[in-house]
């Protein structure tokens, strides 16, 4: 394990206690903590804002919420985890026995000491989530109910950061930064892209990176509502989720299903031979269902590890830091580098001499490979490279076709541009 491992980790334990929603203060305070690590640019979009069939919703914020016992005694406490309030509760002040109480509390009888994540974002209801051994241990009897919380008019908080390119063609990298104290489920997705954005930026990437970090669903329509003008620059797409527990990273294929962010995730991961599985679009899931809705259509797949909703813990309070590792975490950073560096060198090429094989000893090609162990590799890659040079098809194209390492097709490439024998 290296720093950014641990590093990465201490970001989730630090974003933890956070009570985050669709909208709100605890959005904007993660992303004053995310700002410290990468320069953001804040967006605030008004309540009432019509973003494509939605509308910004009121915006959500709490201080405090409680049940307390005939003694005063809090049995459920908001101070103690945010996941113990319905997301998006109104408030309410009262007393009211238990028989009552009931209706408004959830538990997970399967799991009796863990607390659920539940929301009610567009139907104004209150309610409070305990573990059922909690709930069970309450004996009968009036208790006061208190959640103090306001919804008002005000904005939906997103932000931006971006890794300029070379080129002005756009990948998106997108996170949700909607859910309260979840580690896995959003933490080690925005961990893992802040740090990625942090390595890229320490490069000089071919594209331009535009990482979302967005509320989920209604923010990341809200980026769409609000940079039509730009999607057209968008080349390829990754939503991040689930990115630190220990489970096989998952790939998700856009809707398109032959992106080419898909082909490269394929590639890169079958490569590296890890643990992994690729499965096909669904239009349910994270973001990338909005991003590849057909009015769009972008080339945005989802890499997670196991993936929303296939682990026991899933919006659950076992989904806590202990749950994600610095490890797994490293590891997902480790296969987005690797991706990217593959779409950023995914030229394709013209041979400059295609009448016949080019005379690559008199140009020093051969040479320039004695002594090396990867010798007939690097050799077998630069005839591949020329053979495939038809301006059509770029090198993934010649690594997958030559069954060759993306590395070394890309290596003989440069070699074959430094020679004139090959342009781009």
């Amino acid at each position: 394990m290296t720093a950014a491992g641990e590093r990465m980790h201490a970001l989730v334990e630090r974003l933890y206690p956070l009570c985050r929603s669709i909208t709100g203060d605890g959005v904007r305070a993660t992303l004053d903590i995310v700002g410290e690590y990468v320069p953001l640019e804040v967006h605030e979009v008004p309540t009432g804002t019509q973003v494509l069939d939605w509308t910004v919703p009121q915006e959500w914020n709490i201080r405090d919420a409680y049940i307390a016992d005939s003694a005063g005694r809090r049995v459920v406490d908001f101070a103690a985890s945010s996941l113990h309030v319905l997301g998006y509760s109104v408030p309410v002040s009262r007393r009211m026995p238990l028989a009552e109480l009931r209706g408004h509390l959830h538990t997970l009888p399967e799991h009796p000491t863990w607390v659920p994540y539940r929301t009610s974002y567009y139907t104004p209801e209150w309610g409070f989530c305990l573990a059922q051994e909690t709930l069970d241990a309450l004996p009968d009897g009036e208790y006061e109910v208190r959640i103090d919380s306001t919804l008002a008019d005000g904005h939906l908080t997103y932000a931006e950061h971006v890794v300029p390119g070379q080129v002005s063609d756009e990948v998106i990298v997108s996170c949700h930064v909607c859910h309260p104290s979840l580690a896995n489920d959003n933490l080690a997705g925005i961990a893992v892209a802040t740090f990625l954005a942090r390595a890229l930026a320490e490069e000089t990437p071919y594209h331009t990176y535009r990482f979302i970090y967005a509320p989920g669903t209604v923010g990341a329509i809200t980026w769409l509502a609000r940079n039509a003008e730009r999607i057209e620059r968008v080349r390829h797409g990754l939503v991040l989720a689930c990115a630190g527990d220990p489970g096989r990273l998952t790939y998700k294929r856009s809707r398109r299903g032959d992106a080419e962010i898909d082909r490269v995730m394929s590639h890169v991961l079958a490569a590296s031979e890890r643990p992994h599985q690729v499965n096909e679009f669904t239009p349910y899931g994270y973001d990338e269902r909005q991003y590849c809705s057909p009015g769009f259509d972008l080339g945005v797949g989802s890499l997670s590890r196991t993936p929303y909703a296939g682990y026991p813990e899933y919006h659950t309070s076992a989904d806590n830091p202990d749950f994600v590792s610095p490890e797994a975490m490293e590891d997902t950073l480790a296969v987005c580098r690797e991706a990217f560096s593959v779409l950023d060198r995914n030229r394709r090429y013209v041979n400059l001499s295609p009448y016949g094989e080019p005379q690559l000893g008199r140009r020093g090609l051969y040479d320039s490979l004695g002594g090396r162990s990867d010798a007939k590799q690097a050799q077998m890659a630069m005839l591949w490279v020329l053979s495939m040079a038809d301006g059509e098809r770029g090198l993934l194209d010649v690594a997958e076709r030559s069954g060759l390492p993306f590395d070394s097709v890309a290596g003989a490439a440069d070699a074959l541009a430094a020679a004139g024998l090959i342009k781009a």
